[in-house]
């Protein structure tokens, strides 16, 4: 089924309450809904990470969408499950038609079911050894020249590492974190490290805060490849792939942090790869 490529995730959910993707979203209704508080601090490390996310699973598949503490209560979850996508889609909370637009789109074509998508398995072990292995992962997907500048957009101090291992200048944002393990300064304007990547890595937390139609749109406009990792809204951003996102390493729930065992991501690309050091198009 071929779909319109999509210019924002407004209209990607307009297309999907339109039909253009599969099924109605109004006969699709949400069997369970979670919301997670979850914090670490790997080995050695000095940074806790706080995350939030909502998780809606719909037959056999879940959406998920990071947001922001106090953004979204858990008293959502006492009415959720039953409620139809058409609905949620509609929500007056971004998180919420985020993970309903996920579990949608995980739901028409899973991605244990996509072809093109190349299955990575973490091996079992500690967060740590798991992270650093998910995080090399995400690296791979880069294709930069030694000293190329990489806007890492969601700060994972493994991430800044893995960019390093791969030749890169990482330039580090993020809204909730000050320094890298390594003490690097850390901005939280995004604009700051955007003019001067040469490639960019964004996490699924993108989705929910609102800067993901920004950065997706710099990238296209000046052929800068953007990298997204998703835990929540993996199927989100693959609706974008050679849309201005290009490549994908998508990690379903549930997320490698919560399992010491081995799991799969999944990682694609797009069609035509974009070439290093912003010379792509």
């Amino acid at each position: 089924m071929r779909h319109p490529e999509p210019r924002t995730v407004a209209e990607l959910t307009d297309d999907v309450l339109a039909g253009d993707h599969g099924p109605e979203p109004g006969g699709l209704s949400v069997t369970s809904a979670f919301w997670l508080y979850h914090t670490t601090r790997l080995a050695g490390g000095e940074v806790t990470y706080h995350n939030h996310y909502l998780v809606l699973r719909v037959g056999h598949s879940f959406g998920a969408c990071s947001f922001e503490a106090g953004e979204l209560g858990p008293e959502f979850c006492q009415d959720a499950s039953g409620h139809t996508l058409d609905t949620l889609l509609r929500h007056e909370s971004a998180p919420v038609r985020v993970a309903a637009l996920d579990a949608y789109l995980s739901r028409v074509r899973p991605h244990r079911e996509a072809a093109e998508a190349e299955r990575v398995t973490l091996p079992p072990g500690s967060p740590d050894v798991r992270a650093r292995a998910r995080d090399a992962a995400i690296a791979e997907c880069l294709d930069i020249a030694p000293g190329a500048k990489v806007a890492l957009i969601g700060v994972v101090n493994p991430l800044v590492a893995a960019i390093r291992d791969r030749g890169g200048v990482c330039l580090p944002c993020d809204l909730n974190l000050r320094t890298t393990q390594w003490g690097e300064p850390v901005t939280d304007d995004m604009t700051e490290v955007l003019q001067e990547a040469d490639a960019v890595v964004a996490t699924g937390m993108t989705l929910s805060n609102g800067t993901f139609g920004l950065i997706l749109q710099h990238c296209r406009e000046r052929g800068v490849p953007l990298i997204v990792y998703a835990q929540t809204g993996s199927a989100v951003a693959r609706a974008f792939l050679g849309a201005g996102v290009t490549a994908l390493n998508a990690e379903p729930f549930p997320f490698s942090q919560f399992s010491a065992d081995p799991t799969v991501m999944y990682r694609y690309r797009a069609v035509a790869r974009v070439g290093a050091g912003g010379t792509g198009g």
